[in-house]
């Protein structure tokens, strides 16, 4: 009798040889298990799918609503502004200005020579000569356009297209003559042509600045 043999039990128990039995779990128990995890798994694929066809779909529509938004953008052209222009005073031509040139330098001839040329562009000459000691050599730019408070957005703006840089200040006289009085840094007047394109530009109310414009009720 083997030593594995329990007490009491027969030769028809006896249990031979170096093998013995394995005890096994039920088959049943693992196969739940694996198909839990299969389904897990499943459901994990059909989800990610899932997203990455709704972001196809969504970005696309996304794209194309962008797009049609731009599209539906219409950009309003610069229109000049009515009440603008009411406001602006309307320009006199060279010819209604009269202009005195004096001279603030101690250079001689500038004032005639400066008349002469103003007179040729259409502007009326008044008084030539010298600066008062108000303003003898006490002038350091190339000149000041000096008239009453209303030349100010008139006759001073029209004689200024003629001398660039020439600085703009108004006095107490009733009459309508503006002076020029040349300064130390005085060399020419503007060119002609430059002088006439200074005019045209003056003469344009400046438009009003463009804005997007909504189309079927979307603002841009």
């Amino acid at each position: 009798m083997s030593m594995l043999t329990p007490p009491g039990m027969g030769g028809k128990y006896r249990i031979t040889g170096d093998k013995y039995p394995r005890m096994r779990r039920p088959r049943g128990r693992r196969r739940i298990v694996l198909a839990a995890v299969a389904s897990l798994a499943v459901a994990g694929l059909l989800g990610w799918g899932s997203l990455q066809l709704i972001d196809v779909f969504t970005g696309d529509d996304n794209k194309a609503s962008a797009a049609g938004g731009t599209k539906d953008c219409v950009t309003q052209k610069a229109q000049p502004d009515p009440a603008r222009q009411a406001r602006q005073k309307p320009l006199p031509k060279p010819g209604q200005i009269t202009v005195n040139v004096f001279n603030a330098t101690p250079r001689s001839g500038l004032a005639k020579d400066a008349a002469d040329e103003l007179k040729k562009r259409g502007f009326a000459i008044g008084k030539v000569g010298n600066a008062t000691k108000a303003y003898d050599k006490k002038v350091r730019g190339t000149g000041i356009l000096l008239g009453a408070k209303a030349a100010t957005d008139t006759a001073l703006p029209v004689l200024g297209t003629q001398l660039a840089g020439a600085e703009k200040q108004t006095d107490t006289r009733r009459g309508g003559e503006v002076d020029l009085i040349l300064g130390s840094q005085f060399k020419d007047l503007a060119k002609k042509e430059d002088a006439d394109k200074a005019l045209a530009t003056l003469a344009k109310p400046a438009p009003a600045p463009s804005k997007p414009s909504s189309v079927d009720g979307k603002n841009c």
